[in-house]
C-alpha cells in the first residue's frame, strides 16, 4: 500500500478545481448562511439562559444583531473585506450592549477565514485586532455606562482567552490559505506538464507523418515520372512502376492510419509495432525502386524503441532528401556504435539538384528533433570531396520520459 497523504490533501478537493478554473463563478452561500444563522439565533437563546442574570436579556434589537451578523455571511466569498469588517461592527455592538457571550462569535470567525482565504489577510487581522480592542475597551472601561446595570469590570484572564481565540482563528485560517496556494501551484504544474506532453505529442505526429509522407511520395514521384516515360516505349516497366506505386501509397496508407489511430485512442497501445533498423532492407529496396543504389555497412545493435524508432526516420529521411535532392544515384549507410552510442551515416556523392543536397524545411529539422529528444546530434552538410553527408549520433537507451511517450 502506497504511504503518504490522500489524494485529495495533496492536490486539493475536486471541488476547488472547478472553483479555480472559472467553470463557475461563485454563488451566494445560501445553504451555509441559514445553517449558521439559524444556530446563531437559537445557540444564543440558551446561552441567554446560561448567562441570565448576567448579561443583557436578547430583545428585538439583539436579534436583529444576530440576524444581520449571520446574513452579511451571505456575501463572504464576493466582498470578503465587507463581510468581516461588517460581521465584526454587529458582534460589536452587540456585545458593547451587555449581551450574551455565544455563537455570535461563530460569525466574525467564519468571515475571517473567509477574508484570509481569498487572500485579504491584512484586512481580516485588522477586523479582528478591531473587535478585540473594542470588547476590551468595553469590558475595562465602557463597561460603567454600558448595560447590563452593574456590571463589573472584566478579568484580564478573560481577554487573554478571547486574544487566543482571535489568533487561532486567524492561524487556521492562514494554514488552509497557505495550503490552498500549495493546490493552486500544483494545478498550475500539473496543467503545464499536460501543456508540455500534449504539444510533444502533437510535435511526434507531425514528425511521423512528415517522415512517412516525404518517403513515400518521394518514391511515388519517382516511379509516376517513369511510368510516363516508358509508357509507350516499354509497357513492361512502366507497369512495373505502377505495380511500385499501388504497393507504396498503400504502405504509407496503412503508416499513416496507424498515426491516426493515436490520436483517436490516444491511451490504446498501437497495432503495429513501430519501425525500426529491422525494417533496414525495406527502405533499401525502396530506394532502389526510385533509381537509387543503397550500401549498408554494419550491423545495427540492440536498441531501446525509441531510439529504434528515430534511428529509421532519420536514415529515411536522409535516403528521401538524396532521391528528391541530388543528382546522385548511389548512397551509402553506415552503422556504427561502441557502448554508449549508435553513430549513423549517410553519404552520397552527388551534386545537389535543388536548393540543397540535404533537403530544407521540415526534413533536417525533424531529425535534429528526434535526436535532441533522445539526448543524441545531428550534423548535416556538404564533404570535402563533394556530396553531402547526414552524421547521427544516439544514445543507445533513450531517455525514460521518451520511452513512456512512445
Amino acid at each position: 500500500m502506497r504511504g503518504g497523504p490522500p489524494q485529495w490533501w495533496r492536490h486539493g478537493p475536486v471541488w476547488w478545481d472547478r472553483w479555480e478554473a472559472g467553470e463557475r463563478a461563485p454563488r451566494l452561500p445560501w445553504r451555509s448562511t441559514v445553517v449558521v444563522t439559524a444556530f446563531v439565533l437559537v445557540g444564543s437563546q440558551f446561552a441567554a439562559h446560561g448567562q441570565e442574570g448576567e448579561r443583557a436579556a436578547l430583545d428585538p434589537f439583539a436579534r436583529v444583531l444576530l440576524l444581520l451578523a449571520g446574513a452579511l455571511l451571505l456575501g463572504r466569498k464576493r466582498y470578503p473585506v465587507a463581510v468581516v469588517f461588517g460581521t465584526a461592527g454587529a458582534v460589536m455592538l452587540y456585545l458593547g450592549a451587555g449581551y450574551p457571550y455565544g455563537p455570535v462569535l461563530l460569525t466574525v470567525a467564519l468571515a475571517c477565514f473567509s477574508a484570509i482565504v481569498a487572500g485579504h489577510r491584512w484586512a481580516a487581522w485588522a477586523a479582528m485586532g478591531t473587535l478585540w480592542a473594542g470588547h476590551a475597551l468595553v469590558a475595562h472601561w465602557l463597561y460603567l455606562w454600558l448595560p447590563p446595570s452593574g456590571d463589573s469590570a472584566a478579568s484580564w484572564g478573560e481577554e487573554i482567552v478571547v486574544a487566543t481565540w482571535v489568533v487561532a482563528i486567524a492561524a487556521v485560517s492562514e494554514l488552509f490559505r497557505i495550503r490552498r496556494e500549495q493546490w493552486a501551484r500544483e494545478r498550475a504544474e500539473r496543467a503545464e506538464a499536460a501543456r508540455r506532453r500534449a504539444d510533444a505529442e502533437r510535435l511526434r505526429i507531425a514528425q511521423e507523418l512528415h517522415d512517412v509522407l516525404a518517403h513515400s511520395i518521394s518514391v511515388i514521384n519517382v516511379q509516376a515520372g517513369v511510368g510516363l516515360a516508358l509508357l509507350d516505349s516499354d509497357p513492361e516497366q512502366a507497369r512495373t512502376a505502377l505495380t511500385t506505386i499501388k504497393a507504396q501509397s498503400k504502405e504509407a496508407l496503412g503508416e499513416v492510419r496507424q498515426v491516426l489511430d493515436t490520436l483517436r485512442a490516444p491511451g490504446d497501445a498501437p497495432r503495429a509495432p513501430a519501425p525500426g533498423l529491422d525494417r533496414l532492407p525495406e527502405l533499401v529496396e525502396q530506394a532502389a525502386s526510385a533509381g537509387l543504389t543503397v550500401d549498408v555497412e554494419g550491423e545495427p545493435p540492440r536498441l531501446a524503441p525509441g531510439t529504434d524508432l528515430a534511428a529509421f526516420r532519420i536514415v529515411q529521411e536522409a535516403l528521401t532528401n538524396v532521391v528528391r535532392h541530388s543528382g546522385s544515384r548511389h548512397a551509402r549507410v553506415r552503422l556504427a556504435h561502441d557502448a554508449d552510442v549508435l553513430r549513423l551515416r549517410v553519404d552520397d556523392d552527388g551534386l545537389a539538384t535543388g536548393a540543397d543536397a540535404g533537403g530544407s524545411g521540415n526534413g533536417l529539422a525533424g531529425m535534429r528533433e528526434r535526436a535532441a529528444a533522445l539526448g543524441g546530434t545531428i550534423e548535416a552538410g556538404p564533404r570535402p570531396d563533394g556530396g553531402f553527408r547526414v552524421l547521427a549520433v544516439l544514445p543507445l537507451t533513450a531517455p525514460a520520459d521518451v520511452e513512456e511517450d512512445r
